[in-house]
């Protein structure tokens, strides 16, 4: 190469740069490390860390995740896999979204769904900004202040700069307040309506007759779900909702100081167009064999971009994979079971609570993994003496929540054992 330009040395290809900006001494950087110097190093970096047994949710949860998913994603051609442009050399990577989109629809009841959103929370607000695009000349959109407050923000700031006023529902007795948000649709210019299931408190609300009211109004129903819970709660589908979204964390992804997690968009057919992200669909090919392609693409990424709901290009597909898998190895019956381990955990642990005397309920509503209680405790005291024995205990609900600075909300899912949560209430009993 250096003769073909008819240099004789590569110093020659830097000759304009001046000899005075030139270092000519060794860099000031640590020397390298061996391979097992570097593991070591890493290793008493990472014993900083406590390892706790958590007891705490408010919208990111301790399940159980199967070994084997690991060790399928950490293959090279699933972990360096990018956008599928070229169907003919993408086959399998289009083949797992679409089987992500088949298996998150099956979850929510709807009829399409993108592959896939950053987390819960954005996904929610695509959900508002596919309300507002829908509704064309209404600009506004209700949440209830039942949903996770973290969303409550995310939503807030993405209305900020595209001019969409939110207003919030009031909340009664830890559910959405139906009446209130019957009067507000009433303004006329109600583009949505989003609201929870599970709810931030943990609560399984009853959203009979919401639908009804939602459409006419001519607003869309919007639910954010926990997709583990739609296992055996009812779909966001059967209580009449338009767009079902939330957070893919719950199928599996470990907790992992904020995540990298997945979040889910899903809708009825007559939105789609609306979707952002990517669809991939199945067809087949010249020979009549099954083959897999993007679809509806072009909206975001390609010529119509300035018509685009959202642009949301970089898609999340390793994440997408690991809940494909999560899934496919669980099943109907291993999720059902579960939500019937967490649900019975979740409901021994409530009752243990109320029984020291130190802790009363906040709502009598029907709950399945979490659930908030109120303490005569002094809840620092009580936090540093779980901590100190290796547990991270209930989320305070002051933090988000007037008038609720004594109540703390608790969780417990699948990998809580009866032997964890006797040993929780003996630390508490000590406090």
């Amino acid at each position: 190469m250096l003769d073909k330009i008819s240099l004789s040395k590569m110093d020659d290809l830097f000759a304009d740069v001046p000899e005075s900006v030139v270092l000519k001494k060794d860099y000031d950087l640590p020397s390298a490390m061996s391979e097992i110097e570097i593991r070591n190093y890493f290793e008493k970096l990472g014993e900083k860390n406590k390892k706790l047994t958590v007891f705490a949710g408010a919208g990111y949860y301790d399940h159980y995740a199967p070994s084997a998913i690991n060790a399928l994603i950490s293959r090279s051609e699933f972990l360096t896999a990018y956008t599928p442009y070229q169907p003919e050399i993408a086959q399998g990577t289009l083949r797992y979204i679409f089987e992500y989109q088949s298996m998150i629809c099956e979850l929510t009841g709807m009829d399409c769904t993108n592959a896939s959103m950053y987390d819960g929370s954005t996904a929610t607000a695509e959900a508002m900004f596919m309300a507002v695009a829908s509704a064309k000349k209404k600009n506004t959109v209700l949440i209830s202040q039942t949903v996770n407050p973290a969303t409550i923000r995310v939503v807030k700031t993405y209305a900020k700069y595209k001019g969409i006023n939110v207003v919030e529902i009031a909340e009664k007795d830890g559910c959405t307040d139906k009446a209130d948000m019957i009067n507000k649709l009433s303004s006329g210019d109600v583009a949505g309506v989003i609201v929870s299931s599970l709810n931030y408190y943990g609560i399984i609300e009853d959203y009979a007759g919401y639908a009804d009211a939602i459409h006419e109004a001519k607003a869309l129903f919007i639910v954010n779900a926990d997709p583990s819970a739609l296992a055996v709660l009812k779909t966001p589908a059967e209580w009449g909702a338009d767009i079902a979204c939330g957070d893919g964390q719950t199928l599996g992804i470990p907790l992992n100081f904020g995540g990298a997690y997945v979040g889910f968009l899903a809708c009825k057919k007559d939105l789609v167009r609306k979707l952002p992200g990517r669809i991939a669909g199945a067809t087949t090919d010249v020979d009549g064999k099954r083959a897999f392609v993007l679809t509806l693409q072009a909206r975001e990424q390609h010529i119509r971009r300035e018509k685009a709901n959202s642009n949301i290009c970089s898609n999340q597909s390793l994440m997408a994979l690991y809940v494909t898998i999560y899934l496919s190895l669980m099943g109907k019956s291993g999720l059902k079971k579960v939500n019937e381990l967490s649900y019975s955990g979740a409901h021994y642990l409530y009752e243990q609570l109320l029984a020291t005397g130190k802790f009363s309920p906040v709502f009598d509503k029907p709950f399945l993994k979490e659930f908030a209680v109120k303490t005569t405790l002094d809840i620092e005291a009580l936090e540093k003496k779980l901590e100190e024995n290796g547990i991270l205990g209930g989320v305070r609900l002051g933090k988000e929540k007037k008038g609720m600075e004594n109540c703390l909300l608790f969780c417990v899912t699948e990998k809580r054992s009866k032997e964890e949560i006797d040993h929780l209430i003996a630390l508490i009993k000590e406090v």
